[in-house]
């Protein structure tokens, strides 16, 4: 039972991400499988083009093809620093939010071994860890309003229920009904398993309601993963890979939300109710497998080509979800019982726990190079995505998602990304610049905003014997929207946000 409703209430309160309005199911499969390209300060600066690159450990997540290109060992260590920043836009009122948070983005081991052998020159064994996704962020939001409230979703959400179903709830709409935000309509004659709110626009629909609404979201988490990669080197033409990817994912999202100063027009001297407020917090964590295939074909000495195919991501996860209503009434006599109201909350009594599997869409990378001489390369990547892919199963008899998925079918459309990057060489110096399009995955019918991704990035480099260190600046912009609810007629109250993050990211490689 609880499972249930879990399953039908995120798809409404939670609601943060990178996209679109209240986060679900549907949401999540969106931020879980849109990953950016990952690896070390010299694949970043470059703008994330790696597919026809190799010498890098960035291979093993994206081409383990260029693996075969190292001719001796490395051992690398990647720290970072990111800044974020949002700007949430609401009813004519914007709120600006940053942060900063230190992350290690990447960590390898390459040993080469290297052969002679009816053409076959041997490769190098990789081991790496890499960041692929961040979900850290904060934003605030708040302003007037006359047209909706919470309460209005929780009048609907309420409908069909029982009093018992409501009592035992540790959903938010269970927690307003025991904080006396509801009243089942029995009280005026109606219809059972009915509700209503005093707060509400019934029984007068005639009257105007005015509030002011506060709230905020706060994520947490990261996706890493581990590759385990070979890639081979047959006459220093031919070069192909393999890599078992090993994924990890923890996502947190925390959000509040309150409304006060409730003023009806048709009888400005009701008052019943300074605020009320909901707090709740969702913990998503797990893990996956997939699989990355890649070559890299090299036809003259100043050309490389190279194409790569990672496999769907299989992921276990766990989420456990709380929730807090609380509300503060002004002496209030309640109709009902005729009890005075001042302060009441309630909370979920426990955790909700449920458990699922998601399937990430499968990838398709093409890339090419280009050198000029020993002065440096450009080099470019484009990857297919189809964002409909993505699907929920659960092992749990009786469960289904059959509406999430199509759902996602429905939301989202097939991709094509672009990545271009160059580099010039000077001696040790070396001098990158580069540019990353995420384009937008939503179709135009599910959402109005374009909320593609742009990150230009620059960056240096110092080249040794047996040492080498690369710096790299990304700035990442982009616009999403949300909502902390959406009523049956498709509207809430909409939140316009921009959020950027801006990236210092260093590479430190000793090789051997």
């Amino acid at each position: 039972m609880k499972f249930r409703v879990f399953i039908q209430l995120t798809g409404i309160v939670l609601a943060f991400a990178t996209e679109l309005s209240a986060q679900s199911f549907v949401e999540n499969a969106l931020l879980f499988s849109r990953t950016k390209p990952g690896g070390s300060a010299r694949i970043q600066a470059l703008g994330g083009t790696q597919v026809a690159l190799g010498g890098d450990f960035s291979s093993a997540l994206s081409n383990p093809a260029g693996l075969g290109m190292y001719n001796r060992s490395e051992f690398t260590f990647s720290p970072a620093l990111n800044f974020f920043n949002s700007d949430a836009s609401h009813r004519g009122t914007t709120q600006k939010e940053s942060n900063s948070k230190f992350t290690i983005p990447g960590l390898s081991y390459v040993f080469n071994s290297p052969q002679n052998k009816d053409g076959f020159w041997g490769g190098s064994f990789g081991i790496s860890m890499t960041r692929t996704n961040d979900f850290n962020s904060f934003m605030q939001y708040g302003g007037n309003d006359n047209v909706s409230s919470i309460i209005d979703w929780f009048i609907q959400d309420a409908q069909g229920q029982s009093e018992d179903d409501l009592l035992n709830s540790d959903f938010p709409t269970g927690l307003a009904y025991s904080n006396f935000l509801l009243e089942d309509s029995t009280f005026y004659g109606g219809p059972s398993r009915s509700y209503f709110s005093f707060l509400g626009l019934y029984p007068d629909p005639d009257d105007i309601r005015h509030l002011k609404r506060q709230g905020s979201v706060k994520t947490k988490g990261a996706q890493y993963q581990w590759s385990l990669a070979y890639g081979g080197n047959y006459l220093d033409k031919i070069f192909f890979g393999a890599s078992v990817g090993i994924t990890t994912l923890r996502y947190t999202f925390t959000s509040t939300y309150s409304e006060s100063d409730f003023f009806f027009e048709l009888d400005p001297n009701f008052n019943p109710l300074d605020n009320l407020s909901m707090e709740e917090t969702i913990d998503i964590q797990g893990s996956g497998v997939n699989l990355t295939l890649g070559v890299l074909f090299r036809p003259v000495d100043f050309v490389q080509v190279g194409a790569s195919f990672v496999t769907p991501t299989y992921y276990q996860l766990t989420d456990s979800y709380t929730a807090k209503v609380s509300t503060l009434w002004n002496d209030y006599e309640y109709p009902v019982t005729g009890e005075i109201l001042n302060r009441e909350s309630y909370e979920s009594y426990e955790p909700v726990i449920a458990e699922y599997n998601l399937s990430t869409p499968m990838k398709l990378s093409l890339g090419t190079a280009f050198f000029i001489s020993e002065y440096g390369f450009i080099s470019g990547d484009i990857e297919f995505v189809n964002y409909r892919k993505p699907k929920y199963t659960s092992d749990i008899s009786g469960i289904s998602f059959n509406s999430d998925n199509d759902a996602i079918r429905t939301s989202y459309k097939s991709t094509i990304n672009y990545r271009i990057g160059a580099e010039f060489r000077y001696e040790m110096l070396r001098l990158r610049a580069g540019y990353n399009f995420l384009s937008n995955p939503y179709n135009t019918s599910a959402v109005d905003t374009n909320q593609s991704i742009q990150t230009i990035s620059a960056g240096v480099g110092v080249r040794l014997a047996q040492f080498f260190i690369d710096f790299a600046l990304m700035r990442s912009t982009g616009n999403r929207e949300y909502s902390s609810y959406v009523l049956q007629n498709n509207t809430g109250p909409r939140v316009d946000i921009t959020n950027t993050l801006v990236s210092g990211m260093a590479t430190v490689g000793f090789t051997f």
